[in-house]
């Protein structure tokens, strides 16, 4: 999953990050008002966080420009101010949840799963599809109950795929997924077409169905 971290505070946006990406997820970083702006209206993200008071703009106006863009992204506002107001303000514009600064890490990486299993998977605490059953809190994959062992980008394609099934994903979509703002510097899709092989014959091997169809021309469709 993908999340764009907007924070104009060095050591807390590096931080955030950090933590995050050692939790599987793929990270982008805005650091001012300018600069978030153009990563929403240009990229796809599951989840944004967001602080409320950044250099040349306001968290609340991404909020905003989120909703008129009919984004499906996760929303949660950061800010130092523990204001009702705030907080009350942020959440009619439409972000999903709020932290008040100072916050535990592991609390923000607990709602960020509570938003994306929401939004992706009714809030389903295991995920099925079929044979195949994902366990999001100890990345647990299981194929008619037996486990197998996918790397991270499998992982996370996996996800991908069942929170997009029966919809043709293109492969430049597969790539900013998995690789955030460095997937235009691959050069070729070689990379997806490896990962894709691999999580196939896993899912196959383990005696499961082989639900990724090539669209010819334009991506994949799982289901």
């Amino acid at each position: 999953m993908k999340v764009l971290i907007i924070e104009d505070e060095p050591a807390l946006r590096s931080s955030i990050q950090d933590y995050l990406e050692q939790q599987g997820y793929i990270c982008e970083v805005a650091t001012d008002f300018k600069q978030a702006i153009y990563k929403v209206n240009e990229f796809d993200y599951d989840c944004i966080v967001a602080d409320i008071g950044l250099p040349l703009g306001n968290g609340l106006d991404i909020v905003k420009e989120l909703k008129l863009l009919e984004s499906a992204a996760g929303i949660i506002i950061i800010s130092a101010k523990d204001s009702l107001q705030d907080k009350l303000k942020g959440l009619e514009l439409g972000a999903d949840d709020y932290l008040t600064k100072p916050f535990h890490l592991s609390e923000l990486n607990a709602r960020i799963n509570a938003i994306l299993r929401r939004k992706n998977f009714d809030g389903n605490t295991v995920i099925h599809f079929n044979e195949i059953s994902i366990k999001p809190h100890s990345k647990i994959v299981l194929v008619h109950q037996r486990s197998i062992t996918l790397t991270g980008k499998e992982y996370q394609l996996l996800l991908y795929f069942i929170a997009n099934q029966h919809r043709v994903v293109t492969k430049s979509a597969l790539a900013g997924h998995l690789w955030g703002d460095e997937y235009d510097q691959a050069g070729s899709y070689d990379f997806i077409y490896t990962h894709i092989k691999n999580l196939r014959k896993k899912i196959l091997e383990a005696g499961g169905e082989d639900y990724i169809k090539t669209v010819y021309g334009t991506g994949y469709r799982f289901g």
